[in-house]
C-alpha cells in the first residue's frame, strides 16, 4: 500500500510520519508539503501514486480534494487533526501518529 503524509512545509509533521511508518512491511511511504517551497512539494504525480493520503489538518485535505482530480477516493484522504505545534521527531507527535494512523492502516490492510 502506498501512503502519503501531507502537511504545509514538509519539514516537521509529515516527514516525522514518513520516518515513523516507512519501515512497516507492506507499505511504501512518502511525505509532501502543500507549500511550493517545501522540500518535496505536493504534486499530481504524488497524489495519483497514493492509495491513501493522511492530511495533517482539514485545509490540507480540502486542497487535495479541490486541486487534484486524480486522487484516492474521499474516504482514503484522512484528516488527522494534528496542529502545527510539534518539532520533527517530537515524542508527543510520534505518539499521536501511532494513535491516529496505526488503526486506520490496520483497517485498510484488512480491506486489501
Amino acid at each position: 500500500m502506498r501512503v502519503l503524509f501531507v502537511c504545509t512545509a514538509n519539514r516537521l509533521r509529515s516527514p516525522t510520519a514518513e520516518d515513523v511508518f516507512r519501515d512497516l512491511p507492506g507499505l511504501e511511504v512518502l511525505s509532501a508539503g502543500t507549500d511550493a517551497g517545501a522540500p518535496r512539494p505536493l504534486t499530481k504525480e504524488l497524489v495519483a501514486w497514493a492509495d491513501v493520503i493522511f492530511a495533517m489538518e482539514p485545509h490540507h485535505r480540502e486542497r487535495i480534494r479541490k486541486k487534484f482530480r486524480q486522487r484516492p477516493p474521499d474516504n482514503r484522504i484522512v484528516t488527522l487533526h494534528i496542529p502545527d505545534i510539534h518539532e520533527r521527531g517530537d515524542p508527543e507527535l510520534v505518539a499521536l501518529l501511532h494513535e491516529k494512523v496505526g488503526p486506520r492502516l490496520d483497517a485498510l490492510k484488512g480491506e486489501g
